[in-house]
């Protein structure tokens, strides 16, 4: 076979396999939930969970929301450092639609963080502070706050690039059964959803509405910890609150969720 003839052979085996990869890769990130199926937890709550949510004057939420304001105005620090206002401005054009790109990956630290890490992170490198607790009332504050500045937007997280990784991590931890009843997040909240488990009807698992005040815990709190609380109630091991393993579930979940509205601060039974 003459040189001319082996390329065009070997054209003609290349082309159908650069489609088959091609479409491969598109495959891999065709959602389990088309747009059209999307449902936000908030459909599958009651008529009084619902109404919580949706009156901003009833809803709890709104306490962690105000302090998250205070503290974004207030200067950090004994000496009266500068506030994230002082970099910022007024959160709410500085802040639209920032939370809907979160988690995101973060070039000077090589990592995906979510919007708490982010907001650590500014505190740390920026305001020469210490890091706030995960779920204490002033990082959830502030997270409230810069959430509730893109509320009604839909999630925007990229999943392309150096994020690819932690996405593809994230999706092979929703999709691996866990604990002792040996149970995926898949099983519940894309085969199972819109069924009773015990009073409760199972929902899609997006986490467009957090952070959320659950009634169950009287007090609000990050999708972290509602991940941790259901990973307890398959009895399996428990990440640490901000471990990299959760914050890459988070951003599956994000990219899952894309077409939903942001609802923070949402309600949760």
């Amino acid at each position: 076979m003459n040189s001319r003839l082996q390329i065009a052979f070997a054209r003609s085996l290349l082309v159908p396999a650069v489609t088959l990869f091609l479409y491969a890769g598109a495959q891999a990130q065709e959602r389990a939930l088309p747009l059209n199926f999307l449902r936000s937890g908030i459909e599958f709550a009651g008529v009084d969970v619902r109404s919580m949510q949706s009156d901003d004057l009833a809803n709890p939420g709104f306490l962690w929301v105000e302090r998250g304001e205070k503290l974004w105005r207030d200067a950090t620090g004994e000496a009266g450092g500068e506030s994230c206002a002082s970099c910022h401005g007024d959160a709410s054009a500085s802040m639209r639609g920032v939370a809907a790109r979160y988690p995101a990956f973060d070039t000077p630290s090589g990592a995906v963080l979510d919007l708490e890490a982010r907001i650590n992170d500014c505190r740390v490198r920026r305001q020469k502070q210490n890091p706030l607790a995960r779920e204490s009332d002033d990082l959830l504050g502030l997270t409230a706050y810069v959430a509730f500045q893109s509320k009604g937007l839909a999630t925007a997280t990229r999943i392309d690039g150096p994020a690819s990784a932690a996405f593809e991590r994230g999706r092979a931890f929703y999709s691996t059964r866990h604990g002792q009843m040996n149970l995926s997040c898949a099983q519940c909240h894309e085969q199972n959803w819109g069924k009773q488990l015990y009073a409760e009807t199972l929902s899609q698992g997006h986490g467009n509405a957090f952070p959320a005040y659950k009634l169950e815990w009287q007090t609000l709190g990050s999708l972290q910890r509602r991940i941790r609380a259901c990973l307890f109630g398959i009895r399996a091991e428990m990440p640490r609150a901000g471990a990299p393993e959760l914050t890459d579930l988070e951003l599956f979940l994000a990219w899952r969720a894309q077409g939903l509205p942001l609802e923070a601060p949402g309600v949760r039974r």
